[in-house]
């Protein structure tokens, strides 16, 4: 039976340090499950609207607010998701501290920090290995400029997501 292990406040790996600072706390090569890692929202991030065919996602709240999706809408436009409602009238919800939200594979989701502080967010996917990733997206991020979409929609086909609304950086 192998050992389990603690990552202290500041451990973990930094895979993505651009407008989204992503900690590895838990990666492929120590769980079979899942990943996990420490999100760093910073204001005015948005990851933009997007859908995975086989993940599934949890993203708990622990500091600041996001604005937060998770639904089916009822057309996915690119008018901005926040906009977006499902057939049940379900619309965006700002989250704070003990939020959480669940995304199962195939439903359309987003988040973005609206406020003037960063967001932490504690962030787990299934099956694991999600931070390759997000080590190939601060690759794309970090030359600074407007992003690349076209390299992130690339990148994103590769890690099984299809990207709705364009990712934004923010304002770090």
């Amino acid at each position: 039976m192998a050992d389990g292990f603690i990552v202290p406040r500041d451990g973990g790996r930094k895979v993505c340090t651009t407008g989204l600072e992503v900690t590895a706390k838990v990666t492929a090569e120590q769980a079979r499950s899942a990943s996990s890692f420490e999100l760093l929202v910073l204001p005015g991030f948005d990851v933009g609207a997007h859908v995975h065919g086989r993940l599934e996602e949890l993203f708990y709240v622990v500091e600041g607010e996001l604005d937060l999706l998770a639904f089916e809408p009822r057309v996915r436009s690119g008018a901005g998701w926040r906009l977006w409602e499902s057939q049940t009238g379900e619309r965006m919800r700002r989250g704070g501290p003990g939020t959480l939200m669940f995304v199962p594979a195939g439903c359309p989701h987003a988040f973005a920090n609206p406020g003037t502080s960063p967001a932490r967010v504690f962030f787990q996917v299934a099956p694991p290995g999600h931070e390759r990733y997000f080590e190939e997206l601060g690759e794309i991020l970090s030359p600074g400029g407007p992003p690349n979409q076209e390299a992130i929609a690339e990148l994103r086909h590769r890690y099984d997501t299809e990207q709705l609304t364009p990712l934004v950086p923010g304002r770090g």
